[in-house]
């Protein structure tokens, strides 16, 4: 695990708290959180336990390839919304108790998310405010195009949508092709953006 706190307090206490875990072995700690993914490439850490005094501490310049616990409070569900989508698993106030920390980085490192309740609240009420003053194609979008949506945003192509679906290439290529259509996209990679942005889907 590789752990990094701008605070040497918080940094210590979190050292130990890492100590008491019978699983977790500490690979590096570190002060500047800027440093996160150039130290996580020599590391090469199974988890990134990063604790943000504010938002800009965390780099989201770059997807992150191992899983991110990231200690904050009070995060924008903008910044929320972009971190879970680069990578980050779990988002969780600072001041949580040492069990529900050790929790969130075990189930990170299964791969699974986990949210503050207000975060949760937070990105439903961002959504649903998206849906009621933005213009999107949610209704025109049938249920089939939505499934293809979410796949084309896993990056599966043609063939192993069809596979999945179990529907022709020639299916799959007018389904994406109406896509395109109601999103007001070029590409693909564009309507996924436009997809995401709209809350039409979620990583």
């Amino acid at each position: 695990m590789l752990l990094a706190s701008s605070s040497a307090v918080r940094r210590a206490g979190l050292e130990a708290l890492l100590k008491t875990g019978p699983s977790l072995r500490l690979a590096g700690s570190l002060g500047s959180l800027q440093a996160i993914s150039e130290r996580a490439s020599e590391l090469r850490p199974d988890i990134i336990l990063a604790d943000l005094d504010q938002e800009s501490s965390l780099p989201l310049s770059a997807h992150f390839v191992v899983p991110v616990v990231a200690l904050i409070d009070d995060p924008d569900p903008g910044w929320a919304a972009q971190a879970l989508r680069l990578g980050v698993k779990a988002i969780l106030n600072r001041d949580l108790g040492h069990e529900e920390i050790l929790y969130a980085i075990k189930a990170a490192g299964s791969q699974l998310v986990v949210l503050n309740a207000d975060v949760t609240g937070k990105l439903a009420e961002r959504v649903r405010t998206r849906a009621q003053t933005e213009e999107t194609p949610l209704d025109q979008l049938t249920s089939r195009e939505l499934e293809v949506l979410g796949m084309l945003a896993e990056g599966l192509g043609n063939r192993q949508i069809a596979d999945r679906l179990g529907l022709s290439d020639h299916t799959i290529k007018f389904h994406i092709s109406s896509i395109l259509d109601k999103l007001d996209a070029s590409t693909r990679t564009e309507a996924v953006t436009t997809a995401l942005r709209l809350g039409l889907i979620l990583l």
